[in-house]
């Protein structure tokens, strides 16, 4: 959705403006205040209408980091495994 929006953007511009209509976009300023949108809509969205969604979010987050914190670990494992029965052993 946002990719639309912004080639609609510059869809009509010609070639040599484009750095100057992105360039302001990498700022601080304009992270911080995307940023600061984003979360709003998100509060506006889920958290005030009693939503179950951010529970969910929670959830499946620490689901999804908790998996790539280990994973590191397990490949190590795997490796080792897969070394050790190429050698032979048990």
């Amino acid at each position: 959705m946002a990719m639309r929006s912004f080639y609609k953007e510059i869809k009509g511009m010609k070639v040599k403006d484009v750095p100057a209509h992105i360039k302001p976009m990498f700022s601080i300023d304009y992270v911080k205040s995307s940023f600061k949108r984003g979360l709003d809509n998100y509060h506006a969205k889920h958290i005030q209408t009693d939503s179950i969604q951010p529970l969910y979010h929670v959830c499946f987050g620490g689901l999804i980091f908790s998996y790539l914190a280990a994973l590191p670990e397990e490949r190590r494992h795997l490796e080792h495994a897969q070394h050790a029965k190429d050698k032979g052993a048990h």
